[in-house]
C-alpha cells in the first residue's frame, strides 16, 4: 500500500491523503478495474510519444497535424501544452500547424530555455511564414513568448511573429475586469 501511495504521491497535484484515498480506492475496486487501469497506464507508455516534430501527444510519428494536407503548413501556432491545442481546435477557425514547447520560462521554478522544446522549432523556420505565439497571458507566458520572439528572430530575421489577442472575454461585464487585462484590451483594439 505504501509503494503505490508513493508512486501516486509523484502525480500532479496529488498530495498524501489524495494518494491515500486513491490508492485504498484501488484496494477496494474490483480485480478488473485494477487491472484496466493497470493496463491503460502500460499502454498510454508503450503507443504514445512526443511527435518529433511538433512535440505534440501521438501514437504516430509525425502526427496528424504535421502531415495533414489540408492545414497550412507555413503558420505554426506555438502553444504551453498539449491540451492547449484542444482549445484552440474547438475554435475551427485556425487550419495551421503547431508547437508544443512543454511549459514555460520560470526562474523561480528552475525552467530555463533549456527545458523546453525549442530547438525544433528553429529547425522548422525555413519554411515557415508565421508564428502565432500562443502562450498563456501570465508572467511566464509573456516571458516565453518575448523569448521566443528574440529567438525566432534571430534566427530567421523575416519570419512574421504574431502574439494572440488578449483583453475582456466575451460574455464578461467590464466593471469586473482588472487593470492588466483592461490595458491589453484597449493596446489590442482593432478597427470596427
Amino acid at each position: 500500500m505504501s509503494r503505490l501511495i508513493e508512486e501516486l504521491r509523484k502525480l500532479p497535484g496529488i498530495g498524501s491523503k489524495s494518494a491515500q484515498r486513491l490508492a485504498f480506492h484501488v484496494l477496494r475496486s474490483s480485480a478488473e478495474d485494477a487491472e484496466a487501469l493497470s493496463v491503460a497506464i502500460r499502454e498510454l507508455k508503450l503507443h504514445l510519444r512526443l511527435c518529433s516534430v511538433c512535440n505534440n501527444i501521438t501514437d504516430v510519428d509525425p502526427c496528424g497535424y504535421c502531415t495533414s494536407p489540408v492545414r497550412n503548413q507555413r503558420v505554426v501556432c506555438v502553444v504551453e501544452e498539449p491540451t492547449n491545442i484542444a482549445t484552440i481546435e474547438k475554435t475551427r477557425s485556425y487550419h495551421g500547424v503547431y508547437h508544443v514547447l512543454h511549459g514555460t520560462l520560470s526562474p523561480i521554478g528552475g525552467v530555463g530555455p533549456e527545458q523546453l522544446l525549442i530547438a525544433n522549432l528553429l529547425t522548422r523556420l525555413a519554411e515557415v511564414d508565421e508564428v502565432i505565439l500562443a502562450t498563456s497571458p501570465t508572467t511566464e507566458g509573456e516571458a516565453t513568448a518575448g523569448y521566443l520572439a528574440l529567438e525566432l528572430r534571430k534566427t530567421k530575421g523575416e519570419v512574421k511573429v504574431t502574439r494572440i489577442a488578449t483583453g475582456v472575454p466575451a460574455g464578461s461585464d467590464i466593471e469586473y475586469a482588472d487593470e492588466v487585462t483592461m490595458t491589453r484590451a484597449m493596446e489590442g483594439r482593432r478597427e470596427f
